[in-house]
C-alpha cells in the first residue's frame, strides 16, 4: 500500500511540476501609475514576458516596488490569456514625490537648529533622486544630492553628493569639559551602487573632502590653549563600503522584517592632529506589527573606529542622530553603543491622514577616545532618554511624516528637549 501511494505521490509532483511549468507570462502590464514610468517598472521587475508565472517572484516584485520612493502601495492581479499564456497586471498606487524637509532641534540649554530642504524622489519618472538642504546650526550650511540606483541597468546605479558643512564643535583636550571650535567639512563624493538580488546591495566609492577647525572659545575656563590648537586644517581622502541586508515589508505606514546595513570607512590625512583610521559600524532594524495599529520599532548602532587619543573622535552624542533630547553634538567618542526602540500606534486614521502616538527609549553608550572597552560600562559614559512622540502621516505623499518627539534624560547631568523633523526618526 504504501509503496503504491508513494508512486502516485511522485507521479502526482511530476504532473503538479510541469503544470507550473507549463504556465508563463504573457505579457506584465502596468496600471495606475502616471509619474513613474512603466518602462521602469518593467526594467526593475523580475518578472518578464516569455518567463514562469512564478507567483513567489511577483511577490518579491511588489515588495521591491512597496520600497521605492515614489510607490506608496502595490498589488497583482494575474488573468488568463490564451493556452497556458497569462497577463500579469501590477497595479500602483503612487507617491507625490516633490518633497520639502524640515528638522528642527532644541535642548535645555537653549540650543537651537534647523535644516530645510527639498528634494525630488522620481526625477523623470526613473526613481531619480535629487536635491539638497540648508541648514542654520549657529552657522550656516548645504548639500546637494544626486541618486540613481538604476541609472546604468536594473542592478546598477551612481550617487554623487556635494557638501559644505559648517557648525560649532566641543573639541576635548586633556580631559577639559571641551573647547569650541567652528568646524567645516567641504566633501564631494561618488558612489557605484550595486543590487546583487532581491535582499541584497552594495555601494563602493570615495569622498574626497577638506576639514578645517578654527578655534572660538573655551567653555570650561581653559586660559592656555597651545598655538597649535587654534586651527587646524586637513584634505582628507575617505574611502566607503556599504552592504545592506533588506527584509522589509511596507504596508502605508507600517513596517515589517528585519533589515542590516553595515558601513566601513578608511580615511587617510597628513596632518598629525586629524591622522588616518578606519571607523566601521553596523545599524540593525527590527520592525514587527502588533496588533492591527501597533508597530515595534528597533535600531541597534555598533561601532568601533581606531582608538585614538584624539580630540577628534567620530562618534557623536547628538539630538539628530541618535538620542532625542540630549542636545546638539554633546560628547565624542570612539566607539559606540546605541539602542533606539519605540511603539507607534495609530490613533486615527481616515482616507489619506494618519496620526501616530509615538513612546520610545533612546539610550546609548561612547568609548573615550584612546580608552578602553570598559568605557561603555561608565555611567560618565551611559545616556537613557525615555520620551514620548506623536506623528502626523499623509499616506500618499513620500516621506510625509511630520514628527514630534520630547526626550527626557534620566542618567547624571541629562538634559531634555524638542526633536521636530520629517520622516520617522529611523
Amino acid at each position: 500500500m504504501k509503496k503504491h501511494f508513494s508512486i502516485f505521490f511522485f507521479a502526482f509532483l511530476l504532473c503538479f511540476i510541469a503544470f507550473a511549468q507549463s504556465n508563463t507570462v504573457a505579457d506584465l502590464k502596468i496600471q495606475g501609475n502616471k509619474k513613474l514610468k512603466a518602462s521602469f517598472i518593467k526594467k526593475i521587475s523580475a518578472i518578464k514576458s516569455g518567463k514562469p508565472l512564478d507567483s513567489l517572484v511577483i511577490a518579491q516584485d511588489i515588495i521591491r516596488l512597496k520600497r521605492l520612493p515614489s510607490v506608496s502601495h502595490a498589488y497583482f492581479q494575474v488573468f488568463h490569456s490564451h493556452d497556458n499564456q497569462y497577463n500579469v497586471f501590477y497595479n500602483i498606487e503612487e507617491n507625490f514625490t516633490i518633497i520639502p524637509s524640515v528638522n528642527v532641534y532644541t535642548s535645555s540649554d537653549d540650543e537651537f537648529a534647523y535644516r530645510l530642504g527639498l528634494y525630488e524622489f522620481n526625477l523623470f519618472g526613473q526613481n531619480i533622486t535629487f536635491g539638497g538642504f540648508y541648514q542654520k546650526d549657529i552657522y550656516s550650511s548645504y548639500a546637494l544630492n544626486l541618486r540613481a540606483p538604476y541609472l546604468f541597468s536594473n542592478k546598477l546605479g551612481l550617487a554623487l553628493t556635494y557638501q559644505d558643512l559648517t557648525t560649532q564643535e566641543p573639541v576635548f583636550f586633556d580631559n577639559t569639559e571641551g573647547v569650541n571650535y567652528r568646524y567645516n567639512n567641504t566633501s564631494f563624493e561618488a558612489l557605484g551602487l550595486y543590487e546583487l538580488n532581491f535582499n541584497n546591495r552594495f555601494e563602493i566609492g570615495v569622498n574626497a573632502f577638506t576639514e578645517d577647525y578654527l578655534f572660538k572659545s573655551a567653555v570650561s575656563g581653559i586660559q592656555n590653549i597651545p598655538l597649535d590648537k587654534f586651527a587646524l586644517i586637513a584634505k582628507k581622502f575617505l574611502y566607503k563600503f556599504i552592504y545592506e541586508y533588506n527584509n522589509l515589508d511596507y504596508h502605508y505606514q507600517y513596517v515589517s522584517g528585519f533589515k542590516s546595513m553595515f558601513n566601513f570607512q578608511y580615511v587617510t590625512s597628513k596632518n598629525n592632529e586629524l591622522p588616518d583610521f578606519l571607523i566601521g559600524w553596523n545599524d540593525f532594524f527590527y520592525f514587527k506589527r502588533l496588533g492591527k495599529k501597533g508597530n515595534w520599532a528597533n535600531r541597534l548602532r555598533l561601532g568601533l573606529s581606531s582608538n585614538n587619543d584624539s580630540p577628534f573622535a567620530p562618534f557623536s552624542v547628538d539630538n539628530n542622530l541618535n538620542v532625542r533630547g540630549a542636545g546638539n553634538v554633546i560628547d565624542r567618542g570612539t566607539g559606540a553603543i546605541v539602542l533606539n526602540t519605540e511603539y507607534r500606534r495609530t490613533l486615527y486614521e481616515k482616507g489619506w491622514f494618519v496620526l501616530q502616538g509615538n513612546a520610545f527609549v533612546d539610550a546609548g553608550s561612547w568609548r573615550n577616545p584612546g580608552g578602553s572597552f570598559g568605557d561603555f560600562s561608565d555611567s560618565q559614559n551611559i545616556r537613557v532618554y525615555p520620551g514620548l512622540g506623536l506623528r502626523f502621516v499623509h499616506k500618499n505623499i513620500y516621506n510625509a511624516i511630520f514628527r514630534i518627539d520630547y526626550g527626557y534624560g534620566i542618567t547624571k547631568d541629562a538634559a531634555q528637549g524638542l526633536v521636530f523633523g520629517i520622516g520617522q526618526y529611523f
